[in-house]
């Protein structure tokens, strides 16, 4: 049986999924938390399979847990089910391993494959002995499928080499906050082609920005590094771009 803990903030959207679980041959409903910090405590505790999580929630997102679980190395899977459709949530839930993503609203026939899957999934992973050639090229030919569509890809008119430039500035300079026609100039390259690519960094949060107003002219655009978000580039530097 596969133990599966259910992970979201809606008292209702957590009963339905318990529903559509327990309606599943071979899972097992381990237990309902509303947050991240909720989920910590259950995972230490009790043993769990596979995680049924959902993004937008108090305190820590889905995202943030998901790095957590990996980074505590705890051999548990992740089916992200989530309202979030933009692609960079769906990017980085399938980079941390999440072997599938569901869009809210969704089918329970959807739902229901996705389920199967993971379980044919889980089943050939936890044989003991070993697994055939056969059987190992069927997977892995999956696998490799859905690799090919999640590669990452930089947004249209950023390179790579100089994205490299601009991330080792960033990460080489000891002041906390920086602005943006400091580091064109660190850089070489012009304040414009700078903004698109500090708002790359923003909307992959490895950067926030903040608004400095005077009394006067336009506000000032202060950036600052989230040090706990630096890997998230990690993909786009061996992307290509679109």
């Amino acid at each position: 049986m596969i133990r599966v803990l259910i992970v979201e903030d809606d008292p209702m959207v957590a009963e339905i999924n318990k529903k559509y679980l327990c309606s599943v041959k071979g899972f097992s409903c381990a237990g309902a938390v509303k947050n991240a910090k909720e989920a910590m405590g259950f995972i230490k505790k009790y043993k769990v399979d596979l995680v049924l999580l959902d993004i937008f929630m108090p305190g820590k997102n889905g995202i943030e847990l998901l790095v957590e679980i990996r980074n505590k190395d705890k051999s548990i899977d992740a089916i992200v089910i989530s309202a979030a459709s933009d692609i960079q949530s769906i990017k980085s839930a399938l980079r941390l391993g999440s072997v599938d993503y569901l869009i809210k609203p969704f089918e329970f026939e959807r739902f229901n494959s996705a389920l199967m899957k993971y379980k044919e999934e889980f089943e050939l992973m936890n044989k003991k002995g070993s697994i055939a050639q056969e059987e190992l090229d069927n997977q892995l030919l999956r696998q490799n499928k859905m690799v090919v569509n999640q590669r990452a890809v930089l947004p249209k008119g950023l390179t790579q080499q100089t994205l490299q430039r601009v991330v080792d500035t960033i990460l080489m300079d000891s002041k906390e906050k920086f602005s943006t026609e400091n580091l064109a100039a660190q850089v070489g390259v012009s304040r414009v082609s700078m903004r698109k690519y500090l708002k790359f960094l923003a909307e992959i949060e490895m950067v926030s920005v903040e608004m400095n107003y005077k009394k006067t002219g336009r506000p000032i655009h202060t950036y600052y590094i989230n040090k706990e978000n630096t890997d998230r580039i990690k993909p786009y530097l061996k992307a290509t771009s679109m």
